[in-house]
């Protein structure tokens, strides 16, 4: 089975993302980029992460950066959620390696479908 991170600072949304991921994944949650950094580092390496981009300590754009720029965690599939609307946001962190992204507030059936698709 494969296994989900998802880093958001909102646990209200963690939960949904659990509720409707836990029969055909592994999910795991972290408040914020620098619990989930720390937890990868001590050799817990997800299949894919689900992140949020607007939190404390550290942005979800830098944790992509983060991500994207570390040898042992670059290949991991992340998909974005945001409530940032704008396509300049989309396409930078596009840009920056992101596999998807998507608005909130989201349909977490269409969630389920991209999440699988991440793994194709």
């Amino acid at each position: 089975m494969k296994s989900i991170l998802i880093v958001d600072d909102k646990p209200e949304i963690a939960k949904i993302i659990m509720i409707y991921l836990s029969s055909n994944f592994q999910v795991m949650y972290k408040m914020n980029p620098v619990e989930a950094i720390s937890w990868m580092n001590e050799g817990n390496i997800p299949d894919g992460i689900i992140s949020d981009l607007n939190m404390p300590e550290m942005s979800g754009e830098e944790f992509v950066c983060y991500l994207k720029g570390n040898d042992l965690f670059k290949n991991i599939p992340i998909l974005v959620l945001s409530s940032e609307e704008g396509s300049s946001t989309r396409i930078r962190l596009l840009e920056k390696g992101v596999e998807d992204f998507i608005i909130k507030p989201f349909n977490p059936e269409e969630l389920k479908i991209r999440v699988k698709r991440l793994f194709r």
